[in-house]
Formats: structure tokens, C-alpha cells, sequence
């Protein structure tokens, strides 16, 4: 997955001023304890950090 892809699916499930938040601020176990943007600056995968986002935020599967 390209990242640009990444953050159009992260503004299209919540909104682009709260995906950029959400991002920045929340801290995931699904991540290794790491924000999104702390994931990809580590060098995580765009697919594997959104399947992390999916996983929990309860994001339905039509969405994914």
C-alpha cells in the first residue's frame, strides 16, 4: 500500500482533521506502543500500520 493511500483511507474513516489527531496522538498496542506516524517513521509498513488501525478501531471489514 502506498502511503498516500494510507492517509486517504485514514481521512475517509475519520475525516482528515481527526485522522491527522489520531495519528499524531494515539498510542497503539497494535503498534508496539507507537502512534501511527511514530510507526511509519520507524519503518512500518502503510498495509501493515492500517491493518493495525482496523484492528482497533473496530474498523468493519467492508471498509478495509
Amino acid at each position: 500500500m502506498r502511503l498516500t493511500i494510507f492517509w486517504e483511507r485514514m481521512a475517509e474513516h475519520f475525516g482528515a482533521a481527526y485522522a491527522e489527531s489520531f495519528a499524531r496522538d494515539h498510542v497503539m498496542a497494535e503498534l508496539g506502543g507507537r502512534t501511527v506516524h511514530q510507526a511509519l517513521d520507524a519503518g512500518w509498513e502503510a498495509k501493515d500500520v492500517w491493518r493495525a488501525v482496523c484492528t482497533a478501531m473496530d474498523v468493519p471489514a467492508s471498509l478495509r
